[in-house]
């Protein structure tokens, strides 16, 4: 068996605190390995944050103008030494246990490429964890995404904010492409159409900060949104009626609104159930009525903000049959 030789892929766009935040807790990690950073056209530089680790670890950091995260981890896997990148957004904070949890995992079960989960930490706003919790829980799209895979799976599409990826798999599939977001489900995709393993590692999670406010926040899931249809377009048999959950969600939600005016209210009693339902788990969970009333807000927030950038997308690229980088100029890089 080749010995596996790890290389951390960080780009960052205007972080410099949440860069000093990982850089961190990677100097925590124990094991051989070393750090890539790739500082993608920034204003905000993580020049001096990355200065302070210069003697805690093996960091290596690059400037260069900005053509957007997938090409900028391109760029690092290329000037990476290992032969295994783990691949990890700059707003994330890693346990000391998670390279040791991903060796053994691919020690036991290799996979060409594998993706992590993500928790809040309690230092995390309410804002962060509610935000979180619409991300994660089994009533939300974390149910949907399926992210309980623990095997090899022909749905599961890991993240970036949280990825691992040979170095054979990235020079045989030329890594990420242009979009954003939905680079990373493009790649996986790609991936097991050449018949790489792809799966889910349970235990290698991180702490995922995401988004600090609501309107960036719903900003950031309707690209998600948007960006799906584009996929299913470029691999149609990818095609689940999951992808139209959040559509369903908000077209019935409009639907009973309309039928209140007629006194009929049993669809809007779903609404109230279901919601009821997040404010209770979340509640469990965080222990605070605060944090469960944030929660079905941002639960709301993503269904809307996912489902109608879905439908709108939907609409352009597969009934009108326009091309979307014409329609959708933002969504892509030039590389």
């Amino acid at each position: 068996m080749i010995e596996r030789h790890y290389s951390f892929i960080i780009p960052v766009y205007n972080r410099p605190k949440e860069m000093e935040e990982l850089l961190e807790s990677l100097s925590n990690i124990e094991g051989d390995f070393e750090v890539i950073i790739i500082e993608d056209g920034s204003q905000n530089s993580s020049e001096v944050a990355v200065s302070k680790f210069n003697t805690k670890l093996n960091i290596s950091y690059y400037f260069k103008e900005n053509t957007g995260p997938g090409d900028s981890r391109n760029y690092g896997m290329r000037k990476a030494k290992g032969n295994y990148f783990i691949i990890l957004d700059s707003d994330v904070i890693v346990p000391s246990t998670y390279l040791k949890t991903v060796n053994d995992h691919l020690s036991r079960q290799y996979l060409d490429c594998y993706g992590g989960g993500d928790k809040s930490q309690d230092s995390f706003t309410d804002i962060q964890k509610a935000i979180d919790y619409a991300m994660t829980s089994f009533l939300t799209t974390g149910g949907i995404r399926g992210s309980a895979h623990s095997q090899l799976s022909k749905s599961y599409e890991p993240r970036s904010f949280n990825m691992g990826l040979s170095k054979s798999a990235f020079i045989e599939s030329g890594g990420f492409g242009d979009i954003h977001p939905g680079e990373d489900p493009d790649l996986s995709i790609r991936l097991k159409k050449k018949n790489f393993k792809v799966g889910y590692i349970g235990g290698a999670f991180v702490y995922h900060k995401r988004r600090v406010d609501f309107l960036k926040f719903s900003s950031q899931v309707n690209k998600f949104g948007l960006v799906r249809p584009i996929l299913l377009k470029r691999y149609p048999e990818t095609e689940k009626i999951t992808y139209w959950f959040p559509f369903f969600y908000l077209l019935f939600f409009a639907v009973g609104v309309f039928l209140l005016f007629f006194e009929f209210y049993f669809v809007i009693y779903f609404y109230v159930l279901y919601n009821f339902l997040i404010l209770m788990n979340s509640m469990m969970n965080y222990k605070t009525i605060k944090i469960g009333l944030l929660s079905v807000l941002s639960t709301n927030i993503q269904f809307f903000s996912y489902g109608s950038g879905f439908i709108k997308s939907y609409y352009f690229i597969h009934i009108l049959k326009k091309k979307p980088r014409l329609i959708f100029p933002h969504l892509f890089f030039s590389q």
